[in-house]
């Protein structure tokens, strides 16, 4: 049974009490050699380059680890061609912990579109093609290769969102866990220090891994009627959330016949006994505790679209740490098991997690390589992990869950001081204090009661729920204090913002305008139509729009021209061309020319990609005849809804005006100030006298249209 109250993490008894911290994890045996080690105890195999710095899975978690007494190496992008890089550090006392980096690979390495991707944030130079597809897998089966009796350990977001069977966009069709196919021996999900500090140590004192199956967030195969003992049972997920038609429930106050006079009176007749609430409230949380969901198999959701959504909703009511029972899903004979998620970390937690002795720089190793991802986080400061906004298509519910887990004030002041000293290159800007979300600092159900049993997908849809605090008085005084800091000259948001709980402190919203906004501000009502926004469980357009009135208003009092960056998504689930043709016109009408776009990509196991994948939507109950979700698969409809979402770009017009003309819209078609699009161009090339082509300058455009002069020839030098 997983434990409900382990022990802190910061609080375990160190292995190696004489090991000292390593200016970095080492890389290489030369550098094992300076630090004087035999063998490394856990060698972390990451897709991603080895930069120390906490906003890096590889350098947390190692660091994490060296902090409790075991020596720690790095395997980073090796080549998986052949087993040999995976040897380069030796056999690993305890075991390889294998993560795909930050990024599920298969994202990293392809566009919306399906597409390589030309370039890698996590790379030296962004380099391409530095990691294969799907690199957990491959990863692990090159461990095993190398050292075969190792144990295997599987970890990072790629683990999260592929710890069951799952829609993969890329090979369109359902893939099963990772679990069968890297034959890892046990695999962490979530925020995993609680999982990995105690599988270390319990496996430094001899236990075996293949016995070590109580602990929180983690998944691994087990025999099909295997169960963690005897008081526990099983319930199969059509008993609960049975896909198809509904009955209705009998009517309690019908009438119905009675039995004769005296019958169930007799002398064994027992007393009714009334239990209270808390021993019901008691007994059935300990039922809960040592029950086992059976999810359908993954033979029978990869054929039945029906069945998959089934199994997705069942799998995201089940994402409450306070309530979550285990989850098992049949992958042929065996079973992958998932137990509860990992229970979240106190504050004391998280400032121990980022008080480690960090570099903050990528490896010597990478020499003066560029690499964009640590450019653009080297100033910043994570003050809190999860989300509770629950968007469909977003992957943090699977990863890092709905409560949030803060750091202190002190420890964000402090990190803010040891970038000012440690780093030679700051020159007074904090690019950002955040984190998946910049503004839910703090933010929790009023009662703890009420949260470990909360069954709600979301606290902020469909509307914010009444038993949130959503007070950013704590969010304000880290500020003021940050800002206030000597040698810190600014401090600007760069993470996305939850504008519909903004609206509800004008004070924070003055703060960030005020003092926290260099020109632009991104925020993401990602669009304005109720039917998409529905399937993402986003906030009505209104709400942005209230927003906005608040920034201009305080923007303007500041003196400041500043100016909102709104981001939305192209062929979301449940959208129509109808819907983006609405956007369209919203963008023109409010002066918005969207450049960067995002189009869907339907990532693992989230609930938008169940959509897509099953045309069903998982947020209600799923059946044969429940309703179909609009989406958008075609290259040339999405195409459609990515070209209206850029309605200002000429690459996308020819495919506006055919779609405009084919539904009777040609009035949005002209040059005019009320027009989506303008009329056809001429043809951009004129022939010329002997065959010869040349452009048409654009101020021939300009004449033949009645507008511009000729421009003056260009003097001579």
């Amino acid at each position: 049974m997983p434990n409900t109250s382990p022990t802190p993490i910061n609080a375990w008894p160190r292995h190696r009490p004489e090991l000292k911290p390593a200016p970095f994890l080492p890389m290489s045996r030369r550098e094992m050699d300076k630090l004087g080690w035999d063998a490394c105890d856990i060698v972390i195999v990451s897709g991603d380059a080895y930069i120390d710095h906490p906003s890096f899975g590889a350098a947390l978690i190692g660091r994490e680890l060296e902090a409790q007494g075991f020596r720690v190496g790095i395997i980073a992008q090796p080549d998986w061609r052949s087993a040999d890089a995976f040897r380069a550090l030796g056999r690993p006392n305890l075991f390889f912990g294998i993560t795909a980096g930050n990024m599920d690979s298969m994202i990293n390495r392809y566009t919306a579109d399906r597409k390589p991707r030309s370039d890698d944030a996590y790379t030296p130079d962004a380099a391409a093609d530095k990691r294969p597809d799907r690199a957990l897998t491959v990863y692990a089966q090159r461990a095993r290769e190398a050292f075969p009796d190792a144990n295997i350990v599987l970890g990072s977001i790629e683990a999260s969102l592929r710890r069951i069977a799952q829609y993969d966009y890329w090979s369109e069709k359902v893939r099963r866990s990772v679990l069968p196919d890297t034959k890892a021996d046990i695999l962490l999900f979530g925020n995993a220090e609680r999982a990995i500090i105690e599988l270390a140590h319990r496996l430094a004192a001899g236990e075996p891994i293949e016995t070590i199956r109580d602990l929180r967030g983690t998944a691994f195969m087990a025999k099909r009627g295997w169960l963690p003992g005897e008081d526990w049972s099983e319930i199969d997920s059509l008993d609960l959330d049975k896909p198809g038609h509904v009955p209705p429930h009998a009517d309690p106050y019908a009438d119905s016949p009675r039995p004769p006079a005296g019958e169930g009176q007799g002398e064994r007749a027992e007393p009714v006994r009334i239990i209270p609430a808390a021993e019901r409230v008691a007994t059935r949380r300990a039922q809960r505790a040592k029950t086992v969901i059976r999810l359908p198999a993954y033979e029978s959701v990869k054929d039945d679209p029906v069945l998959y959504a089934h199994a997705s909703r069942i799998f995201h009511l089940e994402a409450n740490p306070g309530n979550a029972r285990a989850l098992r899903q049949a992958h042929g004979e065996r079973d992958v098991w998932l137990n509860p998620p990992p229970l979240p970390l106190s504050t004391e937690e998280m400032d121990w997690v980022y008080a480690r002795p960090f570099a903050r720089a990528p490896h010597p190793a990478y020499g003066k390589a560029r690499i964009p991802a640590w450019e653009m986080i080297r100033f910043s400061v994570n003050i809190m992990r999860g989300c509770f906004g629950g968007c469909t298509f977003c992957s943090i519910t699977e990863h890092e869950g709905r409560v949030i887990q803060n750091r202190s004030e002190g420890s964000v002041l402090r990190e803010i001081e040891e970038i000012r000293d440690k780093i030679p290159e700051f020159r007074g800007h904090i690019s950002d204090l955040g984190g998946p979300t910049a503004n839910m600092y703090t933010m929790a159900c009023k009662d703890e009661k009420i949260q470990s049993a909360c069954r709600r997908l979301s606290c902020v849809f469909p509307g914010i729920c009444e038993n949130l605090v959503t007070d950013h008085s704590s969010l304000i005084s880290l500020y003021r204090k940050a800002r206030a800091i000597p040698g810190i000259k600014k401090i600007t948001i760069g993470s996305g913002l939850r504008y519909d709980l903004a609206v509800r402190s004008p004070e924070y919203i003055k703060e960030l305008v005020t003092h926290h906004v260099s020109g632009l501000l991104k925020i993401a009502p990602e669009h304005t139509e109720p039917g998409p926004l529905a399937k993402m469980m986003k906030p009505g357009i209104g709400t942005f729009e209230r927003f906005k009135k608040l920034f201009d208003k305080y923007s303007q009092e500041a003196g400041k021209k500043q100016y909102l960056v709104p981001y939305f998504i192209a062929a979301h689930p449940g959208t129509t061309d109808e819907d983006m043709l609405n956007l369209a016109l919203w963008l023109k009408a409010n002066g918005f020319r969207p450049d960067q776009v995002q189009t869907f990509t339907p990532t693992p196991l989230a609930m938008a990609t169940t959509m897509y994948y099953t045309r069903r939507n998982p947020l209600h109950r799923v059946a044969k005849d429940s309703e179909l979700v609009e989406t958008a698969r075609s290259g040339r409809q999405r195409k459609l809804h990515k070209a209206l979402l850029r309605y200002h770009d000429p690459a996308g017009h020819d495919l506006i005006r055919e779609y405009l003309h084919a539904i009777g819209r040609s009035d949005l078609i002209g040059n005019g100030p009320q027009h989506l699009v303008p009329r056809a161009a001429p043809a951009r090339l004129q022939q010329m006298p002997h065959g010869n082509t040349r452009p048409r300058n654009d101020y021939v455009h300009a004449i033949r249209a009645g507008g511009a002069k000729k421009p003056a020839p260009p003097r001579k030098k």
